[in-house]
């Protein structure tokens, strides 16, 4: 068993024959204190991190959706993109944009 004294930076616990003395100075303590915060932090990041994940629900995008599976927007018309093409391609432009 050991008994730390913080007053005076100092351990103390019962050695084979007497009593054992560890002593440290201000610097190393706030050192240790330092790193021991960080520790902490870095403990708390990873637990919030890890309940994000478990909210986040992770889909891929599927490749092989098609195009086609949009819904055309009321108010939308469609506008060949190239006229002189023998392709009809059209792209759908919305009609209720300001002209800005």
């Amino acid at each position: 068993m050991a008994v730390p004294n913080y007053t005076y930076l100092k351990l103390k616990m019962m050695g084979p024959c007497e009593v054992i003395t560890i002593g440290t100075s201000f610097q190393r303590a706030y050192e240790c204190e330092v790193e021991c915060c960080e520790h902490t932090m870095a403990i708390v990041a990873s637990k919030e991190l890890a309940a994000i994940r478990e909210e986040v629900v992770e889909e891929a995008p599927n490749p092989k959706r098609l195009a086609e599976s949009f819904k055309t927007i009321e108010g939308a018309k469609e506008v060949l993109i190239d006229p002189s093409s023998s392709e009809a391609k059209v792209v759908c432009i919305g009609t209720m944009l300001s002209s800005k």
